[in-house]
């Protein structure tokens, strides 16, 4: 893709994979008030549907999150559809009964606010073990959770933050350095916590998705963020992200044209674009 550092290569890191059974699972008749594209049954035929939105913008490959627990094998699917294209994230509940890690998977999600549980309670340490064991990652949300189709629908989200903060991962990231943790949004408010994190932890990232509209709690700007983050991580250890999920919408472009100007903006060199932009993800990840 054309970039202020000339033709790079983009990968997104956070593309939520809003397949039919995701939408089955709001288990809400107001769905149709969206103004959505309702997902195909075949998760292959929505696969397709992404390839060609991430064509458009010359996106050569993008990581796909199953959004609700129980539906990896759409992300699978589509995985399998496209394997250069698409790498399968999905999300899992510890507490759940037989929560495992699905063979195939390039990433395990955690919420713990979400599931409202610690990431040292037994279920969960035995679940990254595994993932560890797998060189599958995993990727921890933190920070404030907001799920923007439950909060248009009015559905309850019941989320805990006392099992927000980055730092309950100190002990887990260091316990299983042969790991791999992200952490989406620069932790979703709790910036300073993450960075505390991955200066401890050189096996955790941070991904950049979202608008990030948490830096309104600490009067931050995006430039301030990145060059942070970037002090602390180093660019070998940000991955670039828009968070996005939903048609006719699909690629969030405003995110990565944002992204990209303060970037540029803060004179990041072009190397280390390259890594931000795709080669992180594609390293981490292969």
């Amino acid at each position: 893709m054309q970039t202020p550092w000339g033709d790079l290569a983009v990968a997104d890191a956070h593309v939520h994979f809003f397949s039919h059974r995701f939408i089955a699972a709001l288990n809400s008749p107001h769905v149709g008030t969206l103004g959505w594209e309702l997902p195909p049954e075949d998760p292959a035929d929505l696969a397709r549907r992404w390839c060609d939105e991430l064509d458009r913008y010359r996106v050569s490959r993008a990581a796909l999150i199953a959004s609700t627990p129980g539906d990896e094998a759409s992300v699978l699917a589509a995985k399998s559809a496209f394997p250069d294209r698409f790498f399968a994230y999905a999300m899992v509940n510890p507490l759940a009964e037989n929560a495992a890690v699905a063979n195939g998977l390039d990433a395990i999600c955690l919420f713990p606010a979400m599931h409202r549980y610690s990431v040292h309670e037994e279920r969960a340490e035995r679940l990254i073990a595994s993932a560890a064991a797998r060189r599958c990652a995993i990727f921890v949300h933190c920070g404030v959770l907001t799920v923007g189709v439950r909060k248009k629908l009015g559905l309850p989200s019941s989320f805990d933050m006392r099992f927000s903060n980055p730092l309950d991962l100190h002990a887990i990231a260091l316990r299983y350095p042969e790991a791999r943790f992200v952490i989406p949004h620069f932790g979703a408010g709790m910036l300073r916590e993450a960075l505390m994190l991955a200066d401890l932890c050189p096996n955790v990232y941070l991904d950049t998705s979202s608008s990030n509209s948490w830096m309104r709690y600490e009067g931050l700007d995006l430039a301030t963020v990145f060059r942070r983050a970037l002090d602390v991580a180093g660019p070998e250890r940000l991955l670039f992200g828009t968070d996005s999920s939903f048609f006719p919408r699909g690629w969030n472009r405003a995110v990565f044209d944002t992204q990209v100007k303060v970037l540029a903006g803060i004179g990041l060199p072009a190397a280390d674009a390259a890594q931000i932009l795709a080669g992180n993800l594609c390293r981490l990840l292969a």
